[in-house]
């Protein structure tokens, strides 16, 4: 048997014992959302895609933390599970376990529970823990205790409880010395070469003429991009099967009846005005979805619901549960919401203004965190992600947080200044090139042999600002550098 979304083979014999989760519902399965730290794309002999399970054979990403290896258009889709590396404000920590990542061992790889070969460089085989290094089959690695102990390496490793880092919406790349220049430009050939580049597979597949090939486009952003996923489907097909062939194309496990295809030219993409641009009829369901004249591209949408049942997971990790279901219709709040949940969590007697729900988009090179507006309508905002993509909706949660008051404390290191300064020249520079506002920003440490300093920002905006001005200013015509630096305890 083999799996038409992420091309899963196994035997039927072996079916009852297949443990991998299907690309599809991989991100609802991950319990803290970390994104990963890719590298410079390159090419790997004898690697395979997490996502869609093929050989790389074109240049691909590795995750430089958790050696997660993707093709350039599955990297959208790739599940942020990465390495957890430091403590992120309240999260707290008892015990660690194996952090497994599957396939891409050494042939001569042996499971650490039956002693056989594991590996296999035909195929994505075998698991992995990134933090111990210990290797299992996939039937066996649920048999291994799941406390890692860290291995042999254990009394060289920071485990991510040593390691604090405030970082909110900074990435690992942002901490780690990764090519950034290099990284915007895979960024550019994701939006447009990268979407079609894996699925021209399908089109060599399909070269009769009985078959359409066809652009989708899963949303707002995805035209305005011009990021689509090519499909191939029989000339007659009904419109039910186009949407089960998009949704499949988009790693989206949803039922298709709850989905519709709008047709746009050439002009409208230039315009961002998609909405309400669906010309087929009531019952079009029924026929098939191509006429004489065949639309240059199509875009899936979501259809308008009264009422939906959404996840809100805890951002506490000792609560027992890893999330808890909630039926919520056009009249439903976030307050209400919150409201609603905490009985469910048994914080009843807890005060509403002490939470916050919180909206997390599960990038896979970036996890975003908002929190929301305590009157706004949770219907609208489902209607609103949906309307910008569907796969951006796939890989968004929400979150219940109680408001925490630890202070917030940023340090920056900027590097490339004129060396041999005094710590007053130093701040009359960053004054000058950077704005920076003194009354949450100082400067902790000098390195004047090396022109560098740390700056100590207790404002997450203020950070973010400071950081990404850095990469555009030049002093003495040379470029400034910033890291960001974590606390070490």
């Amino acid at each position: 048997f083999i799996s038409t979304v992420c091309n899963f083979m196994s035997h039927e014999k072996c079916l009852k014992n297949v443990k991998i989760p299907c690309s599809c519902i991989a991100p609802s399965l991950v319990r803290v959302p970390v994104a990963h730290c890719f590298g410079p794309p390159g090419h790997y002999k004898k690697k395979f895609c997490t996502v869609c399970r093929k050989s790389l054979e074109s240049p691909a990403f590795r995750c430089e933390v958790c050696e997660l290896h993707v093709h350039t258009d599955c990297i959208l889709f790739a599940c942020s599970d990465c390495r957890q590396c430091h403590q992120d404000g309240h999260l707290d920590h008892d015990t660690y376990h194996h952090h497994w990542r599957e396939g891409n061992l050494s042939s001569s790889a042996r499971c650490e529970f039956c002693k056989k070969t594991c590996g296999s460089s035909e195929v994505l085989s075998g698991m992995r823990c990134e933090w111990c290094g210990i290797l299992a089959h996939a039937a066996c690695y649920v048999i291994v205790t799941p406390e890692c102990t860290f291995g042999r390496l254990r009394n060289m490793i920071l485990p991510p409880n040593c390691v604090q880092l405030f970082s909110r919406n900074f990435s690992k790349l942002h901490c780690f010395r990764i090519s950034e220049n290099l990284q915007t430009e895979s960024d550019e050939d994701d939006d447009v070469d990268g979407s079609t580049q894996g699925s021209t597979k399908d089109i060599q597949i399909s070269t009769d003429s009985s078959k359409q090939t066809l652009k989708i486009f899963d949303g707002n952003d995805a035209v305005k991009r011009n990021q689509f996923r090519l499909i191939s489907v029989p000339r007659i097909a009904k419109n039910e099967e186009v949407v089960e062939a998009a949704l499949r194309a988009y790693y989206i496990n949803d039922d298709q009846q709850e989905y519709e295809l709008q047709t746009f030219t050439q002009q409208v993409l230039l315009s961002d005005d998609v909405i309400n641009r669906n010309d087929a009829v009531e019952d079009s369901n029924l026929g098939p979805v191509f006429r004489e004249s065949v639309p240059e591209a199509w875009i899936i949408r979501a259809k308008p619901k009264d009422e939906e049942v959404i996840r809100i997971y805890p951002a506490w990790l000792k609560v027992g549960m890893a999330y808890v279901s909630l039926r919520v219709n056009k009249d439903s709040m976030v307050q209400t919401v919150i409201k609603e949940v905490l009985p469910l969590l048994g914080r009843q007697t807890e005060c509403l203004q002490n939470f916050r729900l919180v909206e997390v988009l599960m990038g896979s090179k970036q996890v975003q965190r908002m929190v929301l507006d305590n009157q706004e309508l949770i219907l609208n905002r489902l209607k609103d992600i949906r309307k910008t993509s569907i796969r951006q909706m796939n890989q968004t949660r929400f979150y219940i947080v109680e408001n925490s008051k630890s202070i917030v404390e940023v340090n920056l290191f900027v590097g490339g200044l004129p060396p041999q300064l005094s710590p007053e020249e130093y701040t009359n520079i960053l004054k000058e090139e950077l704005a920076i506002k003194t009354n949450v920003v100082s400067v902790s440490h000098v390195y004047q042999a090396q022109g560098a300093v740390v700056l100590q920002i207790s404002c997450f905006s203020e950070a973010e600002r400071i950081y990404m001005l850095v990469k555009d200013t030049v002093v003495n015509d040379k470029p400034l550098n910033a890291v960001v630096i974590p606390t070490v305890m």
